[in-house]
């Protein structure tokens, strides 16, 4: 327990301005830090076992948008976001809550950026290779897998509400002792148990060599979208603009993107909402027509789904009118 903590987050905290704090908040197994009230407000919550995975809870906010730069070392994390705005860079790709998310950290450098005033509340598990390559071998040596691959299969749009279950299950448990080093143990090992069968239903992607004509296409498209995203897009024009059928436009733009052309335009919107609601009183209604969204529901649902937040408790959190 000490070396993950000690060695792996402890000094990361300290130099971005947490120290320890003991709360009754959180399952008293862990350990609590809170965010020097000069930045921001709120706690980190973490439990590790054996040097071999750790739970961790993330409930706090900036008071300025935060750039975040750390080097990490290598271990797999399962995270779900119930709230979140910002974007990690390097590749640039936008939080996005309500969703599961496998990662792996292989001794990279890490940049994203937090949204002012926007809560970061997520649980996660993150699994040291002493873990998922020693562990799991010893343990299982006749049938041992590497669980790397079947989670970083796991991305933002699958369904996985199982998972979702269980990392809820982890934040509200308040065991102690020996029944709690059981509860934590036997829950990273039901997450990898489903991550591992999840896995095996997806269908693997077959690897497309993407010609440099193909990628100055989607560059194209890339741009026209950037500019146009809050008109109605339809595929068939999108497909002129790419010289490209509608069929091969749709699998070239996610293999590029990693995300559908849909995905892609909302994401846009959504980013351009965040900045008006920030920085403007326009009604929510004039954000979401502005942002290409005829209906405010509609927009306040996607919203919603984007950053857990609605935008009018979004607009709140950044005006600092709520806790």
């Amino acid at each position: 327990m000490e070396d993950i903590i000690k060695c792996i987050h402890e000094p990361c905290l300290k130099e971005k301005g947490f120290t320890p704090y003991k709360s009754n908040k959180y399952n008293s197994m862990g350990q609590c830090y809170k965010i020097d009230p000069r930045i921001g407000q709120g706690y980190y919550w973490i439990y590790a076992q054996d040097n071999l995975f750790a739970i961790v809870i993330h409930d706090f906010y900036f008071y300025e948008d935060y750039l975040l730069e750390c080097k990490l070392p290598e271990y797999l994390s399962i995270t779900y976001y119930d709230s979140i705005s910002g974007e990690e860079l390097n590749p640039y790709k936008r939080f996005s809550a309500g969703c599961v998310k496998g990662y792996w950290s292989h001794n990279n450098a890490y940049q994203a950026l937090f949204h002012k005033n926007i809560p970061i509340r997520l649980i996660g598990i993150e699994i040291t290779p002493e873990y998922y390559e020693n562990y799991l071998k010893q343990k299982y040596p006749g049938e041992y897998m590497s669980p790397r691959s079947a989670l970083l299969s796991i991305n933002e749009d699958t369904s996985f509400p199982e998972l979702i279950l269980l990392l809820n299950q982890l934040r509200s448990y308040k065991g102690t002792g020996m029944a709690a080093k059981l509860f934590y143990e036997g829950k990273v090992a039901e997450a990898i148990s489903l991550i591992v069968e999840k896995s095996k239903l997806i269908k693997p992607k077959d690897i497309k060599r993407i010609t440099k004509q193909d990628l100055e296409h989607i560059q194209t498209v890339t741009s026209y979208i950037n500019d146009h995203y809050a008109y109605d897009l339809h595929l068939k024009k999108l497909s002129q603009i790419a010289c490209m059928g509608t069929t091969k436009l749709k699998s070239t733009f996610k293999e590029i993107h990693k995300c559908t052309i849909t995905e892609y335009i909302q994401n846009r919107r959504m980013g351009q909402a965040e900045h008006l609601l920030s920085n403007t009183d326009l009604s929510i209604g004039q954000v979401a027509n502005i942002v290409g969204y005829h209906s405010a529901s509609r927009f306040s649902e996607l919203f919603k789904k984007s950053t857990g937040l609605l935008p009018r408790k979004y607009r709140e959190f950044t005006l600092g009118k709520t806790n």
